[in-house]
């Protein structure tokens, strides 16, 4: 019989964080989808040992003790990850970005969020971390590259950054299976994506994906005294400074940064070093900055403020692309930081009240930017834009619609 989308929903509800778990869901995934070919007792029993315990201790203990992929950085002489952004209609005079993240769940909900998306057919669509349950060749299959997949690629680039995720399976999956399959148009040119980072860019934005996945998972004991920070690694801070170059004086454009891990969190961790690293990259102007994240599974827009020794960001969390949306509030302390959240309850599974999910589509008119969060029923429930002065590099904000009554104050 095959699986109901409220089957596959419910095996995210409560999902922990820890490596263990999210192997042990994905090896029942393929316990049950084996056993469905077989109706031999014996066949099940097999399959049983062969795949739930012997292929979880396999793949967790690889996982856990196993080496990393490589890091990749980009060739600099071939390809330094900096893209121009171009429209794939020469004469429409905006471009447009779709940003997914938490998206890769091969859910109703996923793939109701990625045929909307292809309805708007932007010229890019950025996926920023988290495929589950451990960022497997199998599960980039099915979300990305199989020809049943819903993802939408963007006629002028797809690209991908790292969650969590998957690092559970060492990144082999994401460097060996997911990038092969992401790209950004140079002209005609098509260059697949080489690192997982990258920097979209016109005259006057700059669109630069993080990647803190790599360094958000630690190593059993040394985790414990030094519990993972998502810091950019050097390879990264080098790129960003002598290649991306984000602290030349002579630049004031509008700075947009994508990371699959929050800045800024009124739920769960929050993580300052990646903005303390940008911050001093950035020099001795104080110049604010758009941060979009993932990871927490809402629809959240902070105030503009800063973690420790960061830039001051206008944070937003849309981390609400494939996974059951959780509305629960913050504690009293963290409301503080919130500005708008959606709390819209669309569907109760067991005990959870869960909300919308969707996604974020930017569009790009000159010097302004502007953000449309939809939900997977095409509404939009919150529009804002930012004007970026290129003397200086400050930015006019406005909000420019929001659904009533779901500020949190």
């Amino acid at each position: 019989m095959a699986e109901s989308s409220k089957e596959r929903a419910e095996k995210y509800l409560d999902l922990g964080h820890s490596e263990a778990e999210n192997h042990a869901k994905t090896q029942l995934e393929l316990y049950e989808k084996r056993v469905k070919q077989t109706s031999s007792v014996t066949n099940v029993i097999s399959e049983f040992f062969k795949t739930n315990l012997i292929g979880f201790a396999w793949h967790y203990l690889r996982s856990r003790f196993g080496a990393r992929h490589p890091y990749q950085a980009y060739p600099r002489n071939d390809d330094t990850g900096v893209y121009p952004l171009q429209s794939s209609i020469a004469s429409r005079e905006e471009l447009s970005i779709a940003l997914l993240s938490d998206w890769a769940s091969d859910t109703a909900e996923s793939d109701a969020v990625a045929n909307l998306v292809s309805r708007y057919a932007p010229d890019y669509t950025i996926h920023m971390g988290d495929i589950y349950f451990v960022g497997s060749p199998k599960e980039i299959e099915e979300n990305f590259t199989a020809p049943y997949a819903s993802w939408y690629y963007g006629s002028s680039g797809s690209l991908a950054l790292s969650g969590n995720h998957e690092m559970y399976s060492n990144g082999n999956a994401f460097f060996q299976h997911l990038l092969p399959a992401m790209y950004a148009r140079v002209g005609d040119v098509r260059k697949t994506q080489q690192a997982g980072f990258f920097c979209l860019e016109n005259e006057y934005w700059r669109i630069i994906g993080i990647d803190t996945g790599y360094t958000s998972v630690g190593r059993p004991f040394f985790e414990i005294l030094s519990p993972p920070d998502c810091h950019l690694r050097k390879e990264q801070v080098a790129w960003l400074r002598d290649v991306v170059r984000i602290g030349d004086p002579d630049d004031r454009r509008g700075l947009v940064f994508l990371s699959h891990h929050p800045y800024i969190s009124a739920f769960r961790e929050e993580y300052a070093r990646p903005g303390e690293q940008i911050r001093k990259l950035l020099g001795d102007a104080d110049r604010p900055v758009i941060w979009f994240w993932g990871h927490d599974h809402r629809m959240v827009v902070y105030n503009p403020s800063r973690n420790g020794e960061g830039p001051l960001a206008y944070g937003r969390c849309i981390g609400h692309g494939g996974l059951p949306v959780e509305t629960q509030l913050p504690d009293v302390g963290e409301t503080g930081k919130i500005g708008f959240y959606d709390r819209r309850v669309r569907t109760q599974l067991k005990r959870h009240l869960l909300g919308y999910n969707g996604f974020v589509h930017l569009l790009i008119r000159g010097d302004v930017l502007v953000a449309e969060y939809r939900d997977l029923e095409d509404s939009c429930i919150y529009e804002e834009t930012w004007k970026v002065n290129k003397a200086n590099g400050q930015l006019d904000w406005e909000v420019v619609n929001a659904i009533p009554g779901l500020a949190v104050r």
